[in-house]
């Protein structure tokens, strides 16, 4: 019996890039050895996306269409797509070719050499400019700094995993502030990388905007370390030091009050970060805590479940 292999593809307002991707990663995957399902997470598209899917779920049973009720993120519509796959091995990646579908031979011979986790590890965006290359570079470098696991640099949200990987992330991996590609880094078993060059967007722009980068950074960062958190211990003594300073000097004649002030000043600004540190984990335990859903479907297409 042949093997399967799910390919998971996040779309959101890709209308300009599906029927490329489709044609480019049928052809490719018509190739292999393996059989395959193509695992198409609609994100709360607001454009044609839907209706592209739509039309490509008819055409060809091997295509799997799971539309969410809205927009939930890429993180939530990749979750999405481990859940509805039923692959021996796994494949998650983008829908805007960035991700190169002539990757999945290789990865498909790594699955066979018995590797569980395969790590697709970009090695040059021909798309980002120099400052998002560099961020993205920075990035790793704190988070492997701050983190007891070892994140590889440039490590995408292209990566494969077997079934068994799958299961331990359906089951133990569902906290509300994620970062999936951590995750799969973070669960051990069997383990590889591969090079790839990302290359331009097949259509339409990125829709990580700056904004979301710092949004996403933060959230990685205290989902991976409590380092932060220990920050305060560290300011404490600082700010202990600093008053016992203060106070030798005042007692040996030392009235520079601008001086004080400014210290002061700065003492303030750090309890305020603090409190905004702690602020950033308490908001993630508050949405663990009300425990909403990652995802809601709206409409299923050849999924195989009963709906």
């Amino acid at each position: 019996m042949r093997r399967l292999l799910s390919v998971v593809v996040s779309v959101y307002n890709e209308e300009e890039a599906l029927a490329q991707f489709y044609q480019v990663t049928e052809g490719i995957l018509n190739t292999i050895s393996w059989d395959y399902e193509l695992v198409f997470v609609n994100d709360g598209s607001r454009d044609q996306s839907l209706s592209i899917l739509n039309h490509l779920a008819d055409s060809n049973p091997k295509v799997k269409v799971v539309s969410f009720s809205r927009n939930f993120g890429h993180e939530a519509a990749m979750i999405a797509g481990i859940d509805y796959s039923q692959g021996d091995g796994i494949i998650c990646m983008d829908a805007d070719l960035q991700h190169p579908p002539a990757c999945i031979p290789e990865i498909i011979r790594r699955f066979e050499d018995g590797y569980e986790v395969i790590n697709m590890v970009r090695t040059k965006n021909e798309s980002a400019g120099w400052f998002k290359n560099m961020a993205s570079s920075a990035f790793y470098k704190l988070i492997n700094a701050l983190s007891d696991v070892k994140f590889e640099s440039n490590a995408s949200d292209f990566f494969a995993i077997s079934s068994r990987v799958a299961d331990v992330l359906r089951t133990n991996y569902r906290e509300k502030t994620r970062f999936l590609r951590g995750y799969v880094q973070s669960v051990g078993f069997r383990k590889t990388t591969l090079e790839y060059t990302a290359a331009e967007r097949a259509g339409g722009a990125s829709h990580y905007t700056l904004k979301k980068l710092v949004n996403f950074a933060i959230s990685t960062i205290v989902g991976f370390s409590d380092f932060p958190l220990k920050l305060g211990l560290y300011a404490g003594a600082v700010s202990f030091l600093a008053a016992v300073i203060f106070a030798i000097s005042a007692l040996c004649g030392f009235r520079e009050y601008k001086v004080i002030l400014a210290a002061v000043n700065v003492l303030f600004a750090v309890l305020f970060l603090l409190v905004g540190i702690m602020g950033e984990y308490f908001s993630v335990a508050f949405a663990e805590l009300k425990n909403r859903p990652i995802y809601i479907v709206e409409k299923e297409i050849n999924s195989g479940r009963c709906v």
